[in-house]
């Protein structure tokens, strides 16, 4: 059995939905104080808002978009104890559209002073939540072949996200590729061997380590980077191989999960991001991208959450691929077994 330390996932990540209003007004139902709020609006065409409460409320990036970081404060304009505020933006609180925010916890700030702690070669600050093993890193880059970055954590993460504050990709590093190797979440573009991205080396419990790539370490550019470690019973970052047809690959988790991020690696497509909350009962086919700014969709990329996995349930290149490797990134609902010896059930 799949056992865990974590019985009830959604105090860490949590997916609210809400129909926007075009007005100030406060959202609540988290059920905790969000660190990394990550919003689309579903109905209409718009990028995907990001905030996070190491950069500040109002200071938005964007998924699909290389623009530098903007400030806005009619987008997420505060956080709260049972969630957030919004402004009158479209992407966030389009007046009669619905909307969707992920939610990550992380909750406990760090500063690391690299020359006087010995960790790391680029001094780091941010906040972290090892239970959930989930930190945010605010980083300068210094162009440094073999710099390396404090994240916060007391294990290795699995997953990594970078963005350069100016301007730039988002650069996704995931331990199914091995660290010579990146995506981008902002592009369909596959796997690309960078080995000046994070320098050939695996992250510790420490640090993660870069090469001279600019979208990662250019000399006094800004970052900010998102680290996951694996948690067993409420989060997996893992790859599956495609089969092509609508009885599709499973892929096991130990949960059932709330949030499902998949990429194809081995060839071009677009990125795909399922949850619990757009999809309440099997098969779920509201998807939404990540690198584009589109409406939801729901044509062709259906799966099943199960309660220690999921199951691909079509033919779509985009998540099943026939012969295809993907990666994917995944936040549980329920625990396949508690703590206490309790199953999760199916949908």
């Amino acid at each position: 059995m799949a056992y865990t330390t974590i019985d009830k996932p959604s105090d860490y990540f949590n997916t609210v939905l809400y129909t926007g209003n075009g007005n100030q007004r406060n959202i609540t139902g988290v059920g905790f104080q969000p660190d990394w709020i990550w919003g689309k609006n579903r109905s209409a065409t718009g990028s995907h808002n990001v905030i996070d409460s190491v950069r500040g409320v109002s200071k938005i990036i964007y998924t699909n978009l290389t623009d530098a970081e903007a400030t806005d404060t009619s987008s997420f304009n505060a956080f709260g104890s049972d969630g957030f505020s919004v402004g009158s933006q479209s992407n966030v609180n389009g007046n009669g559209n619905s909307i969707v925010a992920w939610n990550w916890k992380a909750g406990t700030s760090f500063t690391n002073d690299a020359s006087a702690t010995g960790i790391g070669s680029i001094d780091s600050a941010g906040s972290f939540n090892n239970d959930a093993g989930f930190s945010i890193v605010s980083y300068t880059g210094n162009s440094t072949a073999g710099a390396t970055v404090g994240h916060g954590l007391s294990v290795a993460p699995k997953m990594i996200l970078i963005r350069r504050r100016e301007a730039g990709s988002w650069i996704v590093g995931h331990g199914s590729l091995g660290w010579t190797k990146l995506l981008k979440l902002n592009e369909t573009t596959a796997v690309d061997t960078n080995i000046g991205a994070w320098n050939n080396t695996d992250p510790t419990s420490s640090v993660f380590s870069l090469g001279t790539f600019g979208n990662l370490n250019a000399s006094g550019g800004t970052y900010v980077a998102y680290c996951f470690a694996e948690k067993q019973g409420y989060s997996k970052f893992g790859s599956y191989t495609g089969n092509g047809n609508a009885d599709g690959t499973f892929v096991y988790t130990g949960f059932k999960p709330a949030f499902v991020l998949i990429k194809v690696t081995s060839t071009t497509n677009d990125w795909e991001i399922h949850d619990n909350k757009r999809g309440s009962s099997n098969v779920i086919n509201a998807i939404l991208q990540p690198n584009l700014s589109d409406a939801e969709s729901t044509s062709g990329r259906e799966i099943d959450f199960l309660s220690n996995g999921f199951k691909l349930r079509n033919s779509n290149s985009q998540n099943n691929l026939s012969g295809g490797t993907f990666i994917y990134m995944a936040f549980a609902e329920n625990p396949f077994t508690t703590s206490t010896g309790v199953p999760a059930c199916a949908r």
